[in-house]
């Protein structure tokens, strides 16, 4: 697999004003962006035991 760079836009003074990324690594950071901000909501909420989370998996059918 060929591996690309990022690749900067640059403005005329040369300054960095953006980025081209690769779809895959887009993606990526997209969904690494989705989990961060379900731990930032989900910050405040209590631990459940593994036990507890067993049977529930188990009531639901899942396990």
């Amino acid at each position: 697999m060929a591996t690309t760079r990022d690749q900067f836009i640059v403005n005329e003074k040369g300054r960095k004003t953006g980025v081209v990324l690769s779809l895959r690594r887009y993606q990526r950071l997209k969904e690494d962006l989705s989990d961060l901000a379900v731990v930032a909501e989900r910050r405040a909420e209590k631990p459940v035991p593994a036990e507890e989370m067993r049977r529930r998996l188990k009531e639901d059918g899942l396990l």
